[in-house]
């Protein structure tokens, strides 16, 4: 696995768009923040495009993805927003200049598309707070722990909830949105689970339909030989007209039962401020215990 090197002052981070449209201005508190760290900002070209739905024509988004994927002063790749658009343009991206010139990845939500085709070819990401994210108040500890993260290589997220399969093992991550993770089965970019610790987020889903996406996680064998399981934030889940019979947590709780691997809830990873960043491809120590779980990245030397 390729891991990128620490940021230092005077770095260059380029802030991307490949998904859904922006607001005007939505990228200033970014910008200001991150120069405040020492940062230079470069703006894709199109960042503020609009194309219906998206920030721009497909076309536009893969160019500036390209252009800062190339840029070998380019230090770190910040993606903006997530929505949707990653999954149409992420095969045109040609990624032998960012194997050749490692550089930080960030983003999730939509961005699992593309942190799993890197992860596919080689190449750490980070699955943590976007472009937008900075002007959230709230998200002030995240982005801090990004900071952290960028200039230090120090990560360690914690949940404050009993663990509901106890253990201590230490392994590979991936993961993302489960959605996104669903949809890369059978594809050239499908997850790869197998002895990694795989986490999970999700947003504005039916419960029915989480317990559609974690079957079909179960059928396709993803579930089988995993290291260990956590759960990040599953945010603004709709029981439905029609109740499932279970939450969300139970749908989960029961398909793992049959597994020994360590499984906890309650990590704040996914779609709220308290959005903690998470080396997709990095070895973690994961500690799940009777009243609270940590999850720490080892750090390549």
């Amino acid at each position: 696995m390729i891991f990128p090197r620490s940021l230092t002052k005077g770095d260059k981070i380029a802030i991307v768009s490949p998904s859904g449209r922006l607001q005007e201005n939505s990228l200033d508190a970014a910008i200001k923040i991150l120069t405040s760290w020492g940062l230079q900002v470069v703006l894709g070209k199109h960042v503020y495009d609009t194309n219906n739905y998206f920030a721009g024509q497909d076309s536009h988004r893969i160019a500036d993805l390209q252009e800062a994927f190339d840029e070998p002063s380019i230090a770190a790749v910040l993606c903006a927003r997530g929505g949707y658009g990653v999954t149409r343009i992420m095969e045109k991206i040609e990624l032998n200049s960012i194997k050749k010139t490692p550089k930080w990845v960030i983003g999730y939500s939509d961005i699992t598309a593309l942190h799993l085709r890197l992860e596919n070819q080689g190449i750490a990401g980070i699955h943590g707070p976007m472009g937008t994210s900075f002007s959230d108040g709230k998200a002030h500890s995240a982005i801090e722990s990004l900071r952290d993260l960028l200039f230090n290589k120090t990560s360690k997220i914690s949940a404050m909830e009993p663990g509901v399969t106890p253990g201590l093992i230490t392994a590979p991550i991936t993961g993302g949105n489960l959605s996104l993770i669903v949809d890369s089965l059978g594809t050239p970019d499908e997850i790869d689970t197998q002895n990694k610790i795989l986490f999970i987020e999700e947003i504005a889903e039916k419960t029915y339909k989480i317990d559609r996406m974690f079957q079909q996680l179960l059928r396709a064998g993803k579930l089988d030989k995993l290291a260990g399981l956590i759960i990040g934030h599953f945010s603004e889940i709709d029981e439905g007209s029609t109740p499932f019979g279970e939450s969300w947590k139970e749908v989960i709780t029961n398909i793992a039962q049959n597994y020994s691997y360590p499984l906890s809830f309650g990590f704040n990873i996914g779609h709220e401020p308290a959005n903690y960043p998470v080396v997709i491809g990095g070895q973690y120590q994961l500690n799940v215990g009777p009243d609270m779980s940590t999850l720490e990245w080892i750090a390549p030397v």
